[in-house]
Formats: C-alpha cells, structure tokens, sequence
C-alpha cells in the first residue's frame, strides 16, 4: 500500500462523465479482503451506472483479477492468504469499484485464479459468468448443474451466445449435458462451435425463430437472453414450444406470450451485501449462502481446465484508457471480446 495512502481511480461526475482521480485506498471491513488490482475488465452495466446521477464520486467498475494485500481480522484462518491470484467482481458505483488499484470484497466470494489463466484473461471471471450461472440456475428451474449432468440432451436457447455472459452460459450448459442452441453473427459463429455449441443460428435471419423450432421439433422449453430487449425478448419466445417454457433474461422484460415466463434476477444479490443501486436490496443469509455456493462450483469448474476464457481486448493507457472504451462499447463496437484494462500501463 502506498505511503500516501491514495491510489488512482476512474471517478464519476455529476454530469455522468468520468475522470482519473486520486482516492483514498479502500479499507477492508473484518469480513473483506484487499486485493490489489492488476486487470479490470468492462461490462454494460460500466455506462449504466455513469448515468444516475445518485453515483457521483463514485469508483466505477465492478471485474477485477488480481492479488490478496491484505486480510480481514474475521476471515476464517486459510481461506484466503496473501499473494494469493484471485478475481472476482463488486457492485461498481454503489461504493469502491475496480476501475482503480485497489478493491476490498468479501473473503468467501472469490474464484481463484489458476496459473494457467493471465490476469487479462482471469479479469472476466467475475460479473458475467456468474450472470450466466444465475440465469440458468436461478431464473430457469430444473436445469441440471455442470458438476451433476444429464443424459437426456435437454436443448436450450442462448440467445446472443459471443456475448461474454453467453460464452459462459454455452460452456455451463453443455458441460451439464444439455444439447445447446446458440444464436450468433456469422462472423463469431467459430468462437461459438469452440466453446461447445451444438447447433448455431445467424441472428439476423429472419427465419431464426422458425429454424429453431423446426431443429428442436417443437421441445424447446428453456432459453437464455443474453441481450433481453424487447425484439430479443420476442424472438426467443417465438422459438419455443407451443407449450411454453423458461427465459431467463439478463435484463428486466415482458413475457410476450401468456405460456413463457421470463425471470429476471440481478447478480449482485449473490454477494451477499446490501445496496442501494439500481435499486435497494437487502442481503440475507440465503444470499451470501447462494453466492458462496456458486463461487465455488465455479473455482472448481476452473480448477479442473472445464471453463475456457472468452477473448479480451486489452485497451491502451490502462485506467486512462477508460473513457475511450466506455465509448467504444456505446459505439456497439463490441463483438465477441471482453475489454479489459491493465493498471499497471495506466498514464496520467
């Protein structure tokens, strides 16, 4: 920790603009570790949270991979241990996020990195792949987990499958058996196959809906909507079965037919904490227990070589950089890779 201690940090402006910024070095509570960063990775929820005013001062970001600096007095002796590679992710802008060179989180709601994974590429580890668990083991009821599989070939629908939440979501449900639909552009339809894709459709088609059906004969009864606006939201239902079915959706939406429920749950809720954006939400037992849980499902699946990282785009200047790569994402220049930043290439 830096004798001063202040450490560089992306701050958001009353205006929802952003800046370079010396901040306090966080402090962690007993439960909490420091970790300092060495790669943040980018995500949607990044430009969202620039634009609610509530947030101003706040250090934006929510994926970090880095090292264990310090350890909280009430952290179970072993559970964690200094030097330690780990990732994860936070509730960026309700408090310290990870666009910065330090972040306290909670102890028991880490995945450890193996030595097989760059920081670059650990940095993902966090915000979407636990999305992806959430939605197929949250938002869907009754799908088979990857460390218990099924026989039966169950096909389900990821909707936006070279999206960092679909790159983890196909290699969660195929690792559980299940025979997997996945929706792409042509030109990202490779990296799809790679992670273990079934079948892929061209978004675009207009015919996507109906060709999905036709291959699952009608059975379709569980999806994904990895992009979950209202366009989405109806294609994916018309590709069900006349029965109906699941949707879990990455993003609040309505249901376009009265046999398709659509659930929409907000990750941070498996941290375990209290906050208060974008809305309030107060934690329990069942949260942190989920969380816990799921985070170490996750570690094991990495542990084991079972998980593959999605590409990543490391962006010049390290956090200076940000502003150009919160740009670049509202562009919609975004296609098949995670942005990502290392701090340490961070010019001021």
């Amino acid at each position: 920790m830096s004798s001063s201690g202040l450490q560089k940090a992306v701050v958001i402006g009353l205006k929802g603009d952003i800046s370079l910024q010396r901040t306090p070095i966080p402090e962690p509570g007993p439960d909490d570790i420091l970790v300092k960063i060495v790669t943040a990775a980018q995500n949607p929820s990044d430009w969202m949270a620039m634009q609610r005013g509530k947030v101003a001062g706040a250090i934006l970001g929510c994926d970090f991979a880095g090292t264990v600096h310090c350890i909280g007095s009430a952290v179970p002796e072993g559970q964690r241990t200094i030097g330690e590679r780990v990732a994860g992710f936070v509730l960026g802008a309700d408090g310290p996020g990870t666009f910065a060179e330090y972040v306290a989180v909670p102890a028991h709601f880490i995945v450890p990195i193996p030595q097989s994974w760059s920081f670059e590429d650990a940095s993902q580890l966090g915000l979407t792949p636990f999305t992806a668990l959430q939605a197929l083991y949250e938002s869907i009821v009754g799908l088979p987990l990857p460390t218990n599989p099924t026989t039966d070939a169950i096909p389900i629908l990821i909707y936006g499958a070279s999206t960092s939440v679909g790159i983890f979501a196909v290699q969660f449900a195929k690792l559980a058996g299940l025979r997997v639909i996945a929706t792409a552009s042509r030109a990202n339809f490779g990296l799809v196959k790679s992670i273990g894709a079934d079948e892929i459709f061209d978004y675009k088609d207009p015919e996507m809906a109906r060709q999905i059906k036709d291959t699952t004969r009608g059975r379709l009864e569980f999806a994904v909507d990895c992009i979950a606006n209202e366009q989405t939201l109806r294609l994916v239902s018309d590709a069900l079965s006349d029965d109906g079915g699941q949707v879990a959706a990455v993003l609040p939406g309505v249901s376009t037919r009265a046999n398709v429920k659509v659930t929409f749950n907000l990750i941070y809720e498996w941290i375990g904490k209290d906050y208060d954006l974008p809305w309030e939400f107060r934690a329990t037992s069942d949260h942190r227990e989920r969380g816990e849980r799921f985070a170490n499902m996750f570690s094991d699946l990495i542990a084991q070589g079972k998980i593959k990282p999605g590409p990543v785009r490391v962006l010049p200047n390290g956090l200076a950089g940000v502003a150009d790569g919160i740009q670049y994402m509202l562009d919609g220049k975004v296609s098949g890779q995670k942005l990502v930043y290392c701090i340490a290439d961070t010019v001021e």
